[in-house]
């Protein structure tokens, strides 16, 4: 198989992560394009018409896509139960609201990047203002569902949090988030995080 990635995307990172966890490294070639939202590479093209990393090209299918599709396949294919029948609905949630985090900060750094003459600060600070509220209810509500043996939700949050940090921390989103600035430190020391930090 064949992951088409770049390193500093945390949808990416997610999938990267989960291959080191599960073991499955051996049988995934990670493949690192350059691509922005301008201007799709055209290798990303071939094999996924929208254009997004990551995508995992399968030696028994078709290409597979977003990296919610791709982690439940690599989890089915490694047996290894990220996606926990007895909580499956919460770390579905728990995922979803990291993968809206990482859409925003995402957001900001392409309207920076990308649109520096046209930004504005209302929109900037809005995005923000979800980012926040995300992060303070993950904070308030979830930690229960961070803590115990790794889960898909705790690979995806911990992901989103590094590219906030790694893209927004002038933001610092660990403010009155002590809980899960704590545990986000913890997280991190994973070999599997450490080796996939961009």
């Amino acid at each position: 198989m064949k992951l088409i990635m770049s390193p500093p995307s945390p949808f990416a990172r997610k999938v990267r992560v989960l291959l080191r966890e599960t073991k499955l490294i051996d049988l995934v070639e990670e493949i690192e394009i350059s691509t922005s939202p301008l201007s799709s590479n055209v290798q990303i093209l071939a094999v996924n018409p929208t254009g997004k990393i990551p995508t995992l090209i399968r030696e028994d299918g078709p290409a597979i896509y977003d990296s919610r599709v791709i982690t439940r396949y690599l989890d089915d294919k490694a047996g290894a139960g990220f996606y926990p029948v007895t909580s499956l609905y919460e770390i579905l949630t728990l995922e979803a609201m990291a993968d809206a985090l990482m859409d925003i900060t995402v957001a900001m750094t392409y309207d920076s990047r990308f649109r520096p003459d046209q930004q504005s600060p209302n929109w900037t600070e809005a995005q923000w203002g979800k980012a926040s509220r995300t992060i303070a209810a993950i904070n308030s509500h979830c930690m229960s569902h961070l803590n115990g043996p790794i889960n898909m939700a705790q690979i995806a949050v911990s992901c989103a949090l590094s590219y906030a940090d790694l893209r927004h921390d002038m933001r610092n989103w660990r403010y009155e988030n002590d809980a899960l600035a704590n545990w986000q430190v913890e997280f991190e020391a994973r070999d599997a995080m450490k080796v996939t930090k961009p």
